[in-house]
């Protein structure tokens, strides 16, 4: 019986393959020779109106978690809303120092003064974070929506971002981030949006939201 699950690759087929990989490989090798490894910590920016800003965030924590780095998260909106994100790091207690900080949405909150207090807060926690060199790691997630609704000055914002300490990189999420921030920035990823389904009428789902 003849095997039709492998496809038929000729000698010659083979060959041009191997050369067409080798020789991406010296490219490769060749471009990293001409980098440097990283002395510092590195500020990441997550923005756009797309899903996966946080999302994107926490998969860069558990890869920190990975190789034994501690971490600190401030969430600047979330508040006391149960996330998955927010119970999985738990059992990470001895690793991660997790904070939610906000009061819920501004819709929801309707309190500008408030909720410039808690936006104060939080980013006095984020700063000591930042600067106490206990962190390899500092999550700054939904800073952005602070910063577009002036809750925070983008010049505050960015003089603290610049003084943390050199060994810890920092991610900031949230749509519209401004752009002086992402001129700072040493990586900016914008999620753009394609297609969501709470367009076609779905609410957040557990789990796969939040």
């Amino acid at each position: 019986m003849t095997d039709t699950t492998k496809p038929e690759i000729s000698p010659e087929e083979a060959e041009a393959h191997k050369a067409e990989m080798k020789a991406q490989q010296e490219e490769h090798r060749a471009k990293m020779r001409e980098k440097e490894k990283a002395d510092r910590g590195l500020l990441l920016v997550n923005t756009g109106d797309g899903k996966g800003k946080s999302t994107a965030a926490f998969g860069t924590v558990i890869r920190a978690l990975g190789w034994g780095w501690k971490v600190g998260i401030v969430q600047y909106i979330k508040g006391t809303w149960k996330t998955g994100e927010k119970e999985f790091f738990k059992r990470f207690d001895d690793l991660v120092t997790m904070k939610a900080m906000g009061d819920g949405f501004t819709w929801d909150t309707q309190d500008k003064e408030q909720d410039i207090k808690s936006a104060r807060k939080a980013w006095e926690e984020s700063k000591t974070m930042m600067s106490s060199g206990e962190y390899g790691l500092v999550v700054l997630d939904e800073l952005n929506i602070v910063l577009r609704n002036h809750y925070l000055s983008v010049d505050e914002v960015l003089e603290g971002l610049a003084t943390r300490h050199v060994d810890t990189d920092v991610i900031v999420t949230g749509r519209t981030a401004p752009q002086e921030l992402m001129d700072a920035a040493d990586l900016v990823t914008e999620m753009t949006m394609i297609k969501h389904p709470f367009e076609a009428g779905i609410q957040a789902k557990p789990g796969i939201d939040y």
